[in-house]
């Protein structure tokens, strides 16, 4: 039998009403609707930039609402590092860079919390710099070699 992907799967940890409730506190959003667009955009913004194994096992993990928003991208042909990801979505959505820094962190945090540890490590490695710090996660380097 061929190794195949499972279908998004029946129970998922949270419903995307608790998801919203969720990004709402974390980002201290006024309203449902305000956290709601938030999620929107930004993992719309993250699908653009997500592809291969790591954006279908996010997907799964997600409630259907925020995968359908996931999946529905085309990813670009060009990565953006962690601050084009935040430039780009301020573009897009007519918000300053803090603003989109703001509602990124906010999805991402919960989004974190369903991927858990190791789809978002896999997740890190995929994506260019900067993107670490976008999901609440340190920043690791690798020591540069020492000059001749």
């Amino acid at each position: 039998m061929y190794d195949q992907l499972r279908p998004n799967p029946a129970h998922h940890a949270m419903t995307f009403d608790q998801m919203l409730e969720r990004v709402r506190y974390e980002g201290a959003y006024p309203t449902r609707e305000r956290a709601a667009e938030a999620v929107h955009h930004v993992l719309a913004a993250l699908g653009r930039q997500l592809t291969g194994d790591e954006r279908v096992r996010l997907a799964q993990c997600l409630p259907v609402e925020a995968a359908l928003t996931l999946t529905a991208q085309i990813p670009d042909t060009q990565q953006l590092t962690g601050w084009g990801f935040v430039k780009d979505l301020a573009a897009r959505t007519g918000v300053s860079p803090a603003v989109a820094r703001w509602h990124t962190g906010a999805v991402l945090a919960v989004v974190t919390r369903l991927a858990g540890p190791d789809l978002l490590a896999r997740i890190l490695h995929r994506l260019p710099d900067g993107y670490a710090l976008l999901f609440g996660q340190a920043q690791l380097r690798l020591p540069e070699p020492a000059a001749a």
